[in-house]
């Protein structure tokens, strides 16, 4: 597995759920774009609309070497999922009030993937509580390193 992006501001706003691997239906220059690692996926999110689930605001670079016939950098794609899963993000991002957000694009065996999450954010105070948490997990370890 080769990590092409990550979401690392996702784990700082947000309560992670329930992950999914999701295939993501991508044009010829726009994986040769990815495969040279010209993504982001820090504002895209994740939207159900007639039973089809799409990524919304990927940015994905044009393609240097490609024609005038390039790809719209920041256009929606479609997402690849089993109908059960789709029903099921729908009815929690209804009822429960939660979003959908992508974690991370990775290559497995060739094939371009995304991880999506069901997530609920956070508030400040749990936010204070997370990065209090990791002082007192980085003060711990440099004690322990001192010690030894």
């Amino acid at each position: 597995m080769k990590i092409i992006v990550q979401n690392k501001v996702a784990y700082h706003n947000y309560f992670i759920i329930e992950s999914y691997e999701a295939g993501i239906q991508l044009q010829g220059s726009e994986i040769k774009s990815v495969r040279s690692g010209k993504v982001n996926i820090n504002d895209a999110y994740v939207t159900i609309k007639d039973g089809e689930i799409f990524i919304v605001n990927m940015h994905i670079s044009k393609y240097e070497q490609s024609s005038i016939f390039n790809h719209v950098e920041t256009r929606k794609r479609k997402l690849l999922l089993h109908s059960s899963q789709i029903r099921k993000l729908k009815q929690a991002k209804e009822k429960q009030g939660y979003t959908i957000i992508p974690l991370k694009m990775y290559f497995v065996v060739g094939l371009a993937k995304l991880e999506i999450a069901l997530v609920k954010g956070k508030q400040l105070h749990d936010k204070r509580d997370d990065l209090k948490e990791k002082e007192d997990i980085k003060k711990i370890k440099q004690a322990m390193k001192r010690s030894v």
